[in-house]
């Protein structure tokens, strides 16, 4: 196969600061070295793939992201990321989908992460869409379908991350400033003691958010909403509830009854994904567990840490409906 020609691009990529600044406070030295080196990383992939820069880059917490033409003229977006335990299963999960419900990999580099992706119109999201319930009830929907697909070998096990919350929560959580905090940290780290035994062996997104759900570019034919941005597990579904749970935090608070607005959203996801809701909530719950002890390592030595109001209510909520787990059935 013949190589395509280098392409002529800007002398240089300006990294976002934001982005610039994400990997100083949370990665330091590595996290600099990183920043500093990306430039050139971006250039070295657009002319080893043949890629033209169609626009200004845009970025989340950790990617760079470059809107491009191949040498044919079709869209498509450059991610550069540093390989993590987080980041390093991405491609092998859009590969499983291929397609079905999530964007396409269109090429991939091993050994820097760097990703070659259908472009998506970052512009829509499922922040765009106005009914809150219509939203909840299209990302459940399209996690329905992700978590059908075979898990590829390799991805981490939710069972491990579990385990390792376990090990971690008794040291971490006296460091939470409330001491109704604390108690409701170890009411989470109970729950999920109780479900950590059957993790699950289902394709996990991990990070299916309404910002991570985007449509496709205008004529593309392909399907209304597509995700991105995976941050691969294999477990159980339930583990992936929490993040529409708080996201648009603003249409919970606005009932005037967050209980029943949380719980609300909790029954369209578990009902559209026919999971057993005792199991999902004790998951969920340990997904705030996991927030919980990310804050207290994040947090400056000394300091007490407060947790989020949102992550909050929705435990309380959530622990106020303590059914039964019912066990799995064995194949």
């Amino acid at each position: 196969m013949r190589r395509p020609a280098a392409v002529h691009f800007p002398s240089r990529i300006t990294v976002p600061a934001e982005l610039a600044r994400f990997h100083d406070t949370f990665d330091g030295e590595a996290g600099r070295a990183w920043i500093a080196a990306l430039p050139d990383l971006a250039h070295a992939f657009l002319d080893r793939w043949g890629l033209r820069q169609d626009g200004p880059p845009a970025h989340g917490m950790v990617a760079l992201v470059l809107p491009v033409r191949r040498v044919d003229g079709s869209p498509a977006a450059l991610k550069l990321q540093p390989v993590t335990d987080e980041s390093v299963g991405e491609p092998a999960a859009l590969r499983a989908w291929d397609g079905d419900g999530a964007v396409v990999l269109l090429d991939h580099d091993t050994a820097t992460g760097t990703m070659l992706l259908e472009r998506l119109d970052p512009r829509r999201s499922l922040l765009s869409v106005p009914d809150d319930i219509t939203a909840v009830r299209t990302l459940a929907e399209l996690l329905a379908r992700l978590v059908r697909a075979p898990a590829p070998d390799g991805l981490r096990p939710l069972g491990d991350v579990a385990a390792a919350m376990l090990d971690e929560a008794p040291g971490a959580l006296p460091a939470l400033a409330d001491a109704d905090e604390r108690a409701l940290g170890r009411s989470c780290a109970a729950a999920v003691r109780e479900v950590a035994g059957e993790p699950g062996k289902q394709l996990l997104h991990w990070d299916l958010h309404y910002e991570n759900v985007l449509a496709p570019l205008p004529g593309s034919g392909r399907e209304p909403w597509l995700a991105i941005d995976p941050k691969p597990l294999v477990g159980d579904p339930g583990f992936e509830l929490l993040p529409a749970l708080h996201d648009r935090w603003e249409d919970v608070t606005a009932t005037g009854d967050v209980t029943g607005a949380v719980l609300r959203r909790f029954d369209v996801m578990t009902e559209v994904l026919a999971l057993d809701r005792a199991r999902a909530a004790r998951w969920t719950l340990g997904r705030v567990l996991q927030n919980a002890l990310w804050d207290i390592e994040d947090a400056p030595q000394g300091e007490g840490v407060t947790l989020a109001p949102e992550q909050v209510a929705i435990a309380r909520a959530l622990s106020a409906h303590r059914l039964e787990v019912t066990p799995r059935r064995r194949a």
